[in-house]
């Protein structure tokens, strides 16, 4: 393998691992990467040496804590203004809805929470910073991934072997697109709904989504509906100012 293939495998290892979310042996790894054992092997070698996976108990390898200060660094170069912009008006949509409010950006084939405002409810829908999730399922990815580019799309189809799993994940994307929106229940957590809506740059690509989780028992038709108009106001208050500062920074 020359250096940039060499690069791509290492990087399918670590996707491999987070996606995981537990440690894998080096015949498990190399079976997801589809690549030889040996090579799997030598890669995990190089990460090792460099903390960025650990070889834990009967040969068991998982993501070490070297990732922490990469999380880290990717939390504060994330765009600043969209932290700025969008903190007061997730307080906001919090307060109106008395339901968690939750700040999602993609990474690789997961999307990761970057901000959240918990609910102040008793029974709430609790989320800390830098937890993962699935791109393909959940409110919260299905916003981004249905305005994502066809090769974010196939390869997420590719990781799905039924074909009814593939047709209905398509049909829910057109869905969102065509609505604005995504309402899910229990894709994720179980008895948790999420109601997301996505956040555009001023050349209107995708670059977060915007969410209101809680108890599946408190959604109901009324109030469904009165939050999916308040969370699409929210993502589009967003994303206006996040064009206009783009048009200042750019003049």
């Amino acid at each position: 393998m020359n250096g940039t293939q060499t690069l791509g495998r290492a990087l399918d290892i670590l996707f491999v691992l987070a996606e995981a979310e537990s440690t894998l042996s080096v015949n498990e790894i190399a079976e997801r990467v589809s690549i030889p054992e040996s090579t799997t092997y030598r890669l995990l070698q190089t990460l090792e040496k460099n903390g960025i996976v650990e070889r834990r108990a009967k040969g068991q390898i998982g993501l070490g804590l070297r990732i922490l200060d990469l999380a880290r660094s990717l939390y504060q170069q994330i765009d600043r203004e969209l932290f700025v912009i969008a903190r007061p008006i997730m307080e906001t949509l919090t307060e109106n809805t008395n339901e968690t409010t939750i700040l999602m950006v993609r990474t690789g084939t997961n999307v990761i929470c970057i901000q959240h405002v918990e609910s102040r409810r008793l029974i709430r829908f609790a989320i800390e910073n830098g937890r993962i999730l699935p791109l393909h399922l959940g409110a919260s990815g299905k916003a981004i991934l249905a305005y994502e580019t066809k090769r974010v799309v196939d390869q997420i189809l590719q990781r799905l072997e039924d074909q009814q799993k593939k047709e209905k994940l398509l049909a829910d994307l057109a869905q969102i697109r065509q609505q604005g929106y995504c309402l899910t229940v229990g894709e994720v957590d179980r008895d948790v709904f999420g109601i997301a809506a996505p956040i555009f740059d001023s050349y209107q690509r995708i670059v977060a989504s915007l969410t209101i989780a809680g108890p599946a028992e408190r959604l109901s038709p009324e109030t469904s509906e009165r939050m999916v108009r308040s969370v699409m106001e929210a993502t589009h208050t967003i994303s206006q100012k996040l064009a206009r500062v783009s048009q200042v920074t750019i003049e």
